[in-house]
C-alpha cells in the first residue's frame, strides 16, 4: 500500500541530462584559475630562482656583492658552498653563497653622483 506512491514518484522524475558536459562546465572556472595562477605566480618565481642561481654560480674573485643583510663587500675567495667577502680593509667574512642577493661585476661603471641643482 505504501510502495505504490513511491514508485509513482520515481517514475515521474525527469532523468538528469548531460552529466559529463555539466560537470565540465562546473570545473572549467576552477581549471582556468589554476592555469592563471601558474602563469602569474609560479612560472615567474621559477624563472627568478634560475636567474639567481646562475648569478651565484658565476661569482668570481673581485666581484662586489650585496648580501641579504644589506652588507656590501668584495669577493676575495670562492669555494663550493661559501664565499670569502672582504667587508672592510683587513676584515674578511665567510658567507654562504645562498645569502648573496646581488652581484656587481668588476667591470661595471660607478653610478653617477651628479645631482643637478
Amino acid at each position: 500500500m505504501f510502495a505504490t506512491p513511491a514508485y509513482a514518484q520515481a517514475a515521474g522524475a525527469a532523468p538528469a541530462g548531460g552529466g559529463m558536459t555539466e560537470m565540465l562546465i562546473q570545473f572549467a572556472p576552477l581549471v582556468g584559475l589554476v592555469v592563471l595562477f601558474y602563469f602569474l605566480m609560479i612560472r615567474p618565481q621559477q624563472r627568478r630562482m634560475k636567474q639567481h642561481a646562475a648569478m651565484i654560480n658565476a661569482v668570481k674573485r673581485g666581484d662586489t656583492v650585496v648580501l641579504n643583510s644589506g652588507v656590501k663587500g668584495k669577493v676575495v675567495r670562492v669555494e663550493d658552498k661559501e664565499v670569502g667577502v672582504e667587508i672592510a680593509q683587513g676584515v674578511t667574512v665567510k658567507v654562504v653563497k645562498g645569502m648573496i642577493s646581488d652581484v656587481e661585476t668588476r667591470g661595471s661603471p660607478a653610478a653617477a653622483n651628479d645631482a643637478k641643482v
